[in-house]
């Protein structure tokens, strides 16, 4: 798919909620194979299995998550303090202790006076040491999960760090933290957009909770607008999503292709959404 050499610790420095790493081969059958000589743009680029995957030279990666996207710059442009703050929380990592960061976001005063490593730190330790290594935050936007009791949680990896250090470094990379669809109308003639949304559901009982005000069938349907209007632009797209008959209905235009896969999930509310679950990816047809 690309000519020059992979870094192989290159890969998401967070746990992340219907993450992408176990669909990789399945998505890499979908990527142009041109990728290097085309602008990637990811609009939901959350723990970025698929960004880290391809290393693509060029990128336009985005999140609604302002706090999430805060960890992409800071990793940019102040690792070496960040592994410090890291190593300051591996430190200190206990359950009293992590409910004490948990609480900080609570009080808008305290909040407001970490500078952007300390968040972007806090961040990622509660990310490592949380139950199941969700991102949920309640109604008022308050990160909400309980403590995991890991034995011996991967709180500061050091050359994964380094690396996503140096390919935002090495390569043209934008971070952008806005509106999906504002960031994918950027795209222009030699561009590829991979959508990650926050997936479906159908009975509301998958894990969702990334934003305060959700992702819901609206947004759903201008997700898939979106995709409609880059087609018409001769703009290659994928899609992934859950495989509900909401969004087999909203894709069904002759415009595209639903493929069916298979992933392994562990982040549901009801014992009946995890394990092996269908999903799919949808591309535009050429």
């Amino acid at each position: 798919m690309r000519t020059s050499k992979k870094n192989p610790l290159l890969k998401p420095y967070l746990k992340w909620a219907g993450g992408k790493r176990q669909l990789l081969p399945e998505i890499r059958k979908h990527i142009p194979e041109n990728i290097n000589n085309l602008t990637y743009y990811e609009p939901f680029v959350g723990a970025g299995a698929v960004l880290f995957d391809l290393q693509p030279q060029k990128a336009v990666i985005n999140d609604f998550n302002a706090e999430l996207i805060l960890t992409y710059r800071v990793i940019k442009d102040h690792v070496e303090e960040l592994i410090q703050e890291l190593k300051k929380h591996k430190e200190h990592n206990d359950e009293t202790y992590y409910y004490d960061m948990r609480a900080q976001d609570r009080d808008k005063e305290e909040f407001s006076h970490l500078n952007d490593i300390e968040k972007a730190g806090r961040l990622i330790f509660l990310n490592k040491t949380c139950y199941n290594g969700l991102y949920r935050v309640n109604s008022r936007g308050l990160f909400n999960v309980p403590y995991g009791k890991y034995k011996n949680p991967a709180i500061c990896e050091e050359p994964v760090l380094w690396a996503v250090h140096l390919y935002l470094n090495s390569n043209s990379i934008t971070i952008m933290n806005g509106d999906f669809e504002a960031v994918a109308k950027e795209a222009a003639s030699k561009s590829f957009v991979y959508f990650d949304p926050p997936y479906h559901s159908q009975d509301k009982t998958n894990f969702t909770g990334y934003q305060a005000d959700g992702f819901n069938d609206d947004e759903q349907i201008r997700l898939r607008d979106t995709f409609l209007y880059l087609t018409k632009k001769d703009i290659p797209c994928l899609l992934s999503n859950s495989d509900t008959p909401f969004i087999r209905d909203i894709y069904k235009d002759k415009s595209f292709d639903i493929i069916t896969v298979s992933a392994k999930r562990a982040i549901n509310s009801v014992a009946d959404g995890r394990g092996n679950v269908n999903e799919v990816l949808i591309k535009n047809r050429k």
